[in-house]
């Protein structure tokens, strides 16, 4: 009697044994997907094993074959089970994160015995590469040269980008510049199950795409490629919340591939990383000549300036008269869209929610609509208060459309888009145009959120700002001796990183501890409350040496999309070690309409 082992994509720990039938014995594949009943449902499950014997007695026939030959090969079982273990999901789960979704909803593929099944797994007992960290702005020149080696030496490669504007461009550099067909990659794609074959069925091939490109079938890969590593889209939002460069990572180790990470500027595990030797850095030599930093304290303007509160400091307005006057180009970043952050009432101040989510809505002046940036909800600006019912809404807070309304008050004659651009920091993602000044809003922000790595992104961006000009740069801040702040000035980012490195090692945060967030949610507040209390209480009852609890807390936000969230904040010295003590006690402890995931690294 033979019996498969399989994982389904439901946050249930796995195998599960399944008895196989006579008549699929000689077709069943470590690989394949099955139609199993489990639960009395229907469902679609990957054989991630098979055996002649099992500890169950009565055990389920598998009900159908869909694949004649395996879909995932050795390589990606093994990548998608070492993801199940370190972010504390199930390997089913892994799985459905890194096939189309046609295949998880079990659709059958033609012709699938034609494709080859890739190279072979990596010996484990082989040195790891340390992985390649390219500083630069101008990093792509860098990428096509190790492209070409790879290619060369008729191995794969893929290239991860945090934009779809930045896999176009890499797509059509790469595509010229190496003169080769390259495939691009990402989730919901247009035919995605089509492109997922054709990259299965080549030999070796080039792969650009988004965070879930990491996945892309490659046969004989060689190369990875991730640029910007430091920009949270490649951290998973949903269940798994894998991310992007550890998955990278971890390939790379399974399949002896070398990885580059590129940027404008070394992030601070990667600096860490350097200094444990576990990173080789390349820096290119910047062609332009590094600006002049100013940091305006906007605690020390005069009395007056400081009661009016406004938008532009003196000292930048007359900074951008002058650059206007010299025929300049004006870059104004401030990292909130729309007009006004907040919309509320005059009389009795209640302020116009999101009805999903219970946080602030944003007036977008251009399409005098209110917007949830959390959600798809939209609402016409009411005029009169929906609470209390008086007639007067106030606007209050910074977006980029009152920044444009105020500069068009000011400088009429400027035209905004061409000599005064007002953009978010997205602006750095997109391709650079140079700049005479650049004026930073609300960085303040940014660097004051509850998040300890609040100033290594405030750090990034503008570091990332300060390559769009060779001229000035203008920081409006109320804390202008932050060391962000002082090692831009003074042009020297050791300064910043290790003075926060130093910081991190005293609050035990990573790189030296690593971070695990507890996330629980449902529809009904009480029972959230009710659950994560109780989950917390019998955490706190188990004595490991692996984990620490920090807090029960609201989520940020505490309701989003029509649940309601509470986090529990926890530290731990081996997530190898935590994972098995936190799935053992999900496993344990289950409420009615209460879900519950775990976020390794938060980001």
């Amino acid at each position: 009697m033979l019996y498969a082992k399989v994982v389904l994509g439901l946050p249930l720990e796995g195998p599960f044994d399944y008895r196989v039938l006579a008549g699929l014995e000689e077709k069943i594949k470590i690989g394949s997907r099955v139609w199993v009943n489990f639960r009395n449902k229907k469902e679609v499950a990957y054989v991630v094993g098979l055996g002649n014997k099992s500890k169950i007695k009565k055990l389920k026939e598998i009900t159908l074959l869909i694949d004649q030959s395996p879909i995932l090969d050795e390589r990606l079982l093994r990548l998608t089970e070492s993801l199940a273990q370190y972010y504390c999901c199930s390997w089913g789960q892994a799985i459905d994160a890194c096939v189309p979704d046609e295949l998880r909803r079990g659709k059958e593929i033609k012709n699938v015995q034609d494709w080859p099944l890739g190279g072979q797994v990596q010996d484990a007992s082989l040195e790891e590469q340390a992985p390649l960290f390219v500083q630069g702005f101008r990093r792509l020149p860098v990428y096509l040269r190790e492209a070409k080696k790879a290619l060369d030496a008729n191995e794969s490669v893929i290239i991860l980008c945090s934009n779809m504007a930045g896999v176009e461009n890499v797509k059509k550099l790469v595509g010229e510049g190496l003169n080769t067909e390259v495939f691009t990659a990402f989730r919901k794609q247009p035919k995605e199950l089509e492109v997922w074959g054709n990259i299965r069925q080549i030999d070796h091939c080039v792969v650009v795409g988004l965070r879930s490109a990491i996945f892309a079938p490659v046969n004989k890969l060689g190369l990875i490629i991730v640029d910007q590593p430091e920009d949270q889209v490649y951290k998973q939002e949903q269940a798994p919340h894998y991310h992007a460069v550890w998955a990278a990572l971890k390939r790379a180790r399974i399949e002896g591939a070398k990885v580059i990470l590129g940027s404008h500027s070394l992030s601070l595990e990667g600096f860490y990383s350097l200094q444990k030797n576990k990173l080789k850095l390349e820096v290119i030599v910047p062609e332009a000549d590094y600006p002049s930093v100013q940091v305006i304290d906007l605690r020390r303007l005069p009395y007056a300036e400081r009661k009016t509160k406004p938008v532009f400091s003196k000292f930048l307005l007359d900074a951008i008269q002058a650059a206007l006057e010299e025929k300049g180009r004006v870059l104004l970043v401030i990292n909130r869209k729309g007009f006004a952050t907040t919309v509320a009432c005059h009389n009795c101040g209640a302020a116009l929610k999101c009805p999903r989510c219970n946080i602030n809505l944003v007036f977008h002046f251009d399409e005098n609509r209110l917007k949830c940036h959390h959600c798809n909800f939209k609402m016409i600006t009411p005029k009169i208060c929906p609470n209390c019912n008086a007639g007067y809404i106030k606007y209050f807070g910074l977006g980029t459309e009152k920044v444009e309304s105020e500069l068009a008050r000011i400088f009429p004659l400027a035209r905004l888009g061409e000599d005064i651009v007002v953009a978010t920091g997205s602006v750095i993602n997109q391709e650079p145009v140079r700049f005479d000044l650049i004026g930073v809003l609300g960085i303040d922000d940014l660097l004051n959120r509850v998040d300890f790595q609040a100033s290594e992104k405030a750090f990034s961006l503008l570091t990332g700002l300060a390559n769009l000009t060779t001229r000035k740069v203008i920081i409006q801040s109320a804390n202008a001796n932050h060391h962000c702040f002082q090692s831009l000035v003074k042009n020297n980012p050791l300064l910043f990183l290790e003075e926060e490195l130093k910081t991190r090692k005293q609050l035990n945060f990573p790189p030296f501890k690593h971070m695990i967030l507890m996330k629980i949610r449902g529809a009904n507040l009480n029972k959230v409350k009710e659950a994560a209390t109780a989950l917390f209480q019998r955490l706190s009852n188990t004595k490991t040496s692996s984990l620490k609890l920090l807090s029960l807390n609201p989520g940020q936000p505490p309701k989003l999309r029509g649940n309601f969230y509470y986090q529990i904040l926890m530290r731990a010295s081996s997530v190898q070690k935590a994972g098995p003590f936190l799935k053992l006690h999900l496993k344990t402890g289950h409420f009615s309409g209460i879900i519950t995931t775990v976020d390794v690294d938060p980001v």
